[in-house]
């Protein structure tokens, strides 16, 4: 699926006041997207609004030094959104994902559409602006700047960039293209610094999260010839290493540096129940067909899903089952 251009200019063009949101558990291409989204809205005269339904986790703080994404029921409420024309909802296609949103966004008159990457969608009453193969939603706002005719500034640049380079993994990814490096080099000249960005992203680390990472690393299993790595995260963790449950995120990678990994999986336990599930695959068993098992989705090589139950060995084993069938079924062909 690609974007009709001509036609996400055209809704955007008749829109003058215009929210964005994007799903909970916000990484930086959600953010990051938003945050670069709302600059170019607001460089063409429109009033714009970023509301989601969590607030920005402490360590992606930096991406958002303005304090321009706005929390529902905290820092706005949804009455204050009746005056909108326009809800654009980026980097999630699924009601689950996008929290308290969810009743804004099911209750609302306003037109809305959804600017994604992810394939497959829940029947959210949305026009679709979708490119499933793009590698970051971020790349997509680099390609909307220059579709509206909006020149690239550090404010804009700035937050994409994030958003490219941690959904590719600072470029190392397989979904990783010409166009990719195109996008970048574009943010480079808007302004966007790698390097104090990257910083800001991995070089700050607090005692509490090496420990964290001490302990998922403690807790790597490898089984079938060492091709399927797991670990988990317990929900009294944090506690006991003085880390914040934002504090997992990429922590499944630890599990692919290791030589032969050919399939990740971590099990993070959350703080108010249950258990989200991340994968990753370097294989031809795709992250985001295992998890539609267990009701979520993503990508080829990355992708998750959430488990309502606090049993962590009843979550593991009904994980790992269907893991195992999964690549074993390609291993032994």
């Amino acid at each position: 699926m690609q974007v009709d251009w001509p036609r996400f200019c055209e809704v955007i063009n008749n829109a003058k006041n215009i929210i964005l949101t994007s799903h909970i558990r916000p990484d930086c291409d959600a953010l990051g997207s938003c945050l670069g989204m709302a600059g170019i809205l607001q460089a063409l005269g429109k009033k714009t609004r970023i509301v989601c339904g969590q607030e920005v986790p402490p360590n992606l703080k930096f991406i958002d030094p303005k304090n321009q994404i706005l929390c529902i029921g905290k820092d706005i409420q949804a009455e204050d959104l009746a005056d909108a024309d326009l809800h654009m909802i980026l980097d999630t296609s699924a009601w689950i994902q996008l929290g308290d949103m969810a009743d804004v966004i099911r209750n609302s008159s306003y037109k809305k559409i959804i600017f994604d990457h992810h394939q497959g969608e829940d029947d959210i009453d949305a026009e679709l602006f979708k490119n499933t193969t793009a590698e970051a939603v971020g790349r997509m706002v680099v390609e909307a700047a220059q579709h509206l005719n909006v020149e690239l500034t550090p404010e804009i640049s700035t937050p994409v960039f994030a958003a490219l380079a941690t959904d590719t993994g600072w470029f190392r990814f397989g979904s990783v293209k010409e166009v990719t490096f195109d996008a970048a080099s574009a943010l480079l000249k808007g302004g966007a610094s790698p390097p104090e960005i990257y910083g800001a992203l991995y070089e700050r680390e607090t005692v509490g999260r090496v420990r964290l990472r001490g302990t998922v690393l403690a807790r790597i299993e490898t089984e079938l010839d060492g091709r399927l790595a797991h670990t988990y995260i317990l929900p009294d963790d944090y506690e006991k290493t003085g880390a914040q449950p934002t504090d997992t995120e990429d922590l499944i990678n630890l599990a692919l540096e290791i030589e032969g990994t050919r399939f990740a999986v971590i099990m993070v336990g959350q703080v108010d129940g249950g258990y989200k599930i991340s994968f990753r695959s370097r294989c031809d068993s795709h992250a985001n067909v295992v998890a539609q098992e267990f009701g979520g989705g993503g990508h080829k090589a990355a992708a998750g899903a959430f488990i309502e139950s606090n049993d962590v060995e009843a979550v593991r084993d009904q994980v790992l089952t269907h893991v195992r069938k999964v690549l074993s079924a390609e291993f032994s062909s």
